[in-house]
């Protein structure tokens, strides 16, 4: 039986370490030369199968490979695009196993979030009705650590390095101005539905009295009086009030605190912006003067901080997909299995994707203190080991060097047949 070639597709928004969960499955399927033929990864994500618009990742080097371990962004573009349901739009599907098809394409792993493991899955369905079989395997990926079933998602761990390191560092620059100037700080950081990046703010304070003195989670509704009463206790005890918030913040009525009443690519609520909207609320109250920072894009590409748990994670289950292909799985997801909190220990396990496409991980109440503004001591012993150790990538003149790839781009075979 003649060898299969492989393609590999980014999706959603990129991660600090994406790349290197990149790096993992294409080193390894080089190492299984004699049983992959080429990796072919698809620019812009899913769009490139599509389009047929494709990348020989086997023109570059070792050397240019190896270097997304340390690179940010995703090397070979990703994209928001959801794959309809199969009965929907199933020409969509059939236009991916046409390309696949043509290019002998064999293998498929797709690195993403929810919405991805559910286009994996049904890739996996309808290329075996169509008599092409294709071993379809979706790798982790989210900074909302969302995902079900896995312990935790590559690009999580640097995200919640840096707002921990953020709120911390910001922290103090607030309460040195506080006598005089600000008294109120508010970080807003990602996360539509799951509070986990906000939880992760609550690393930087280790005692009482340390900032951050509130984080604001989309699971507990919104209570603005209560809100209004903590910041006020905050200031007038400690000078200062260093708030994060969740992007996903709500009201009890389910209503986002910075919706803005727009719909992005796969149909969420786009927010607009939740910081300025509790800063002008603290300003209306109570008079304080504040200032605010939107972490946005900042928080998850900041690889020059990235957490070197993360960093293994991440490679470690791009690796573990293509030695799952090559076993016979198909349909499965690496998922991460932690064995221990102290010392910390993990390995890698696989779950079928119809238990996690499509599917929420929210932050357990029980990590939530009980007046709804911080994190508990479980939740920290959670935390805590996913954001160890330093991962840094080599400098030169002060910054940081990052690899340029060719992507070369594949022949077409096929008319074109797909426009996005």
């Amino acid at each position: 039986m003649p060898k299969m070639n492989a393609f590999y597709a980014q999706s959603g928004g990129v991660t600090a370490v994406i790349n290197a969960t990149a790096c993992g499955v294409i080193e390894t399927a080089r190492k299984y030369r004699s049983r992959i033929g080429k990796v072919y990864a698809g620019r812009n994500g899913i769009i490139g199968a599509l389009t047929e618009d494709m990348i020989d990742t086997g023109r570059e080097t070792a050397g240019s490979i190896a270097a997304l371990r340390h690179t940010p962004g995703g090397a070979f573009g990703s994209a928001r695009y959801k794959l309809k349901g199969l009965e929907e739009n199933r020409a969509q599907y059939e236009r991916l196993i046409e390309v696949f098809k043509a290019h002998d394409i064999g293998y498929f792993f797709y690195n993403g979030g929810n919405d991805s493991m559910d286009t994996a899955h049904k890739v996996s369905l309808i290329s075996k009705r169509m008599g092409f079989p294709v071993t379809c395997l979706g790798i982790p990926k989210t900074v909302d650590n969302d995902l079900p079933v896995t312990d935790n998602c590559p690009g999580f761990g640097s995200v919640a390095k840096y707002v921990a390191v953020s709120t911390r560092e910001a922290a103090l620059d607030v309460l040195s101005m506080s006598k005089t100037s600000t008294k109120v700080f508010i970080l807003e950081v990602m996360g539509r539905h799951a509070g986990w990046i906000a939880a992760a703010g609550g690393l930087a304070g280790t005692k009482p009295g340390d900032a951050p003195h509130i984080i604001l989670f989309p699971e507990i509704p919104f209570d603005q009086t209560a809100f209004l009463k903590r910041v006020k206790e905050s200031v007038t005890k400690y000078d200062y009030c260093v708030i994060v918030v969740s992007e996903g913040a709500r009201f009890a009525d389910g209503r986002f605190l910075a919706e803005a009443g727009t719909r992005d690519a796969f149909g969420h609520a786009q927010l607009g912006g939740v910081a300025p909207v509790v800063a002008h609320m603290v300003r209306d109250n109570l008079g304080y003067k504040f200032h605010y920072a939107i972490a946005d894009y900042l928080q998850r590409s900041a690889r020059h901080i990235a957490s070197a748990t993360d960093v293994r994670q991440a490679y470690a289950v791009g690796k573990e997909a293509v030695k799952m292909a090559l076993a016979g799985h198909t349909a499965v997801m690496p998922v991460i299995i932690r064995v221990s909190d102290q010392p910390y220990r993990w390995k890698i396990g696989q779950a079928p994707l119809s238990k996690i496409a499509n599917k929420e991980k929210m932050l357990p109440r029980r990590y939530i203190s009980r007046d709804g503004f911080s994190i508990t001591e479980a939740c920290r012993r959670y935390l805590s080991p996913l954001i160890r150790g330093e991962d840094y990538p080599p400098y030169i003149n002060g910054l940081p060097k990052y690899p340029s790839l060719k992507n070369v781009p594949v022949p077409k075979k096929l008319k074109a047949g797909f426009v996005v």
